[in-house]
């Protein structure tokens, strides 16, 4: 956790251009700048990057294992401790080429929540992880995704009450449904795209026929979902394709 020592801030309100969520306040009746707690994510780039000239901004240790998983999560620079990668802490299901983790007749489900500048609370993360859970997606566990670790149930998607207040730069939700459950799936996420407070972008990952295509993806015009317009295609180059 960071804190602003205002013995040492003089007011300049350099910091506020560099925090990720509109974190750092000046507070008008001291002339100082302070961080609210409530919207910090953790992410330390005031730290990392030491913004202060002053040395203003100084480090408090992280007294409890919400704060560590939310400075894990919101800062790329940190590995996480279970599966071992940097950058939210997890390889995607959109990895699938090399993982495998999605079978054929599947749909791996992948929705990145918050950015920069809105960032995420975890109560929002919740509710997305319920719907999927509700339309019959399955949650992947935390071997694969930290979110995981704060779910009450993977079967339900509900995480733990005592971390909903939590502010996260962007966390993500993975999941995976049988194609023929894309359809109600999405139509979840169309209805609880409007209960949250925060943004999502959904990626979908599933494997093609011999000939390239598939019709899995024509639900999308049916609820007036746009196509995407840009994916990623494994062509055989690097590492090879997982064919199980």
């Amino acid at each position: 956790m960071s804190v602003i020592n205002t013995e040492k801030c003089n007011g300049c309100k350099a910091c506020q251009t560099y925090c990720t969520v509109d974190a750092i306040i000046y507070d008008v009746t001291i002339k100082k700048c302070r961080i609210d707690q409530n919207r910090c994510t953790e992410c330390y780039v005031c730290l990392r990057q030491r913004v202060c000239k002053h040395e203003a901004i100084e480090p408090v240790e992280l007294d409890n294992f919400y704060k560590l998983f939310q400075h894990v999560i919101s800062d790329p620079v940190e590995n996480h401790g279970v599966t071992g990668v940097t950058g939210r802490g997890t390889e995607e299901v959109k990895t699938n080429d090399v993982s495998g983790r999605i079978k054929k007749g599947e749909v791996g489900i992948c929705i990145d929540m918050g950015r920069p500048g809105m960032g995420v609370y975890l109560r929002d993360a919740s509710k997305v992880a319920m719907a999927l859970a509700a339309a019959g997606a399955e949650l992947q566990s935390a071997e694969h995704t930290p979110l995981a670790a704060l779910m009450k149930d993977l079967k339900t998607g509900e995480l733990v009450e005592e971390c909903l207040h939590y502010h996260l730069l962007s966390v993500i939700v993975e999941a995976k449904c049988p194609e023929t459950l894309l359809s109600n799936v999405l139509k979840a996420l169309q209805k609880v795209e409007r209960e949250i407070d925060t943004v999502f972008s959904l990626g979908l990952i599933l494997r093609v026929n011999e000939d390239g295509e598939t019709n899995v993806l024509d639900c999308l015009n049916e609820l007036s979902i746009p196509q995407p317009h840009r994916g990623k295609v494994n062509v055989g180059l690097g590492r090879p394709l997982c064919l199980d």
